[in-house]
């Protein structure tokens, strides 16, 4: 469960990213939408901890992550799976290797780590794929590798920061449909412009409006 209690994230002069937001998020599908600025990106940066608000309360599963006494910030991000809208593939390494990459840095064990990529790369439909290097790949395919490699593993939450941005509406839908087969696993949480997407998916809508929520609808579609 995320727990957001008047969180306000402030920077330097002056600007407001996020003003007095509060809502919670319980093992769901959730869409952030609104304009460049509104605050989606720095509520995502809030959940992994790589901000700490101004003001407010953030809690993951009744630990307050917000704390600067908090002292298990690489375990919480162990739980947390995080998609880019530019992959972050990593182009020496294989797909094998970057969807693994988490699991050998926690020193998994081998024969597990053969098993769990297999099933990840069953997932996200690149079995015939695990050899390949990135610049072989479409960039549906990289992002496709960045999904398995964000759920890889005993993620609880994935954040998805514009997934489908750079990508053709054909292969975004195939990308929102991946998202779609773990829905009931884990929360995932997706910040877009995609209106479509979202208005055809029928999933919590949280709008934002400079830094503010002004909107937050179960079955919603886009809103600015």
């Amino acid at each position: 469960m995320i727990n957001f209690n008047k969180v306000t994230k402030k920077f330097p002069l002056g600007v407001i990213a996020l003003d007095n937001a509060s809502f919670k998020i319980d093992d769901e599908f959730v869409f952030l939408v609104g304009a460049s600025g509104a605050g989606k990106t720095t509520i995502l940066k809030l959940i992994l901890r790589e901000y700490l608000p101004t003001s407010g309360i953030v809690e993951i599963n009744d630990f307050e992550v917000s704390s600067k006494k908090f002292k298990q910030v690489e375990k919480l991000r162990q739980r947390i799976g995080i998609v880019f809208q530019d992959f972050k593939v990593l182009s020496d390494k294989n797909v094998f290797e970057n969807i693994a990459i988490s699991l050998k840095i926690c020193k998994v064990h081998t024969n597990e780590i053969k098993e769990q990529v297999k099933e990840m790369l069953k997932l996200v439909s690149l079995q015939d794929k695990e050899k390949v290097f990135p610049a072989q790949l479409s960039a549906g395919e990289l992002q496709r590798v960045a999904i398995a490699r964000a759920i890889i593993g005993e993620r609880d939450i994935l954040l998805a920061d514009e997934p489908t941005g750079n990508l053709d509406p054909k292969t975004s839908w195939e990308i929102i449909k991946i998202f779609k087969k773990i829905e009931k696993k884990k929360t995932i949480i997706i910040a877009t412009h995609n209106t479509d997407i979202v208005n055809s998916m029928q999933k919590r809508v949280i709008v934002l409006k400079d830094g503010k929520v002004v909107k937050d609808a179960k079955k919603g579609g886009y809103e600015l």
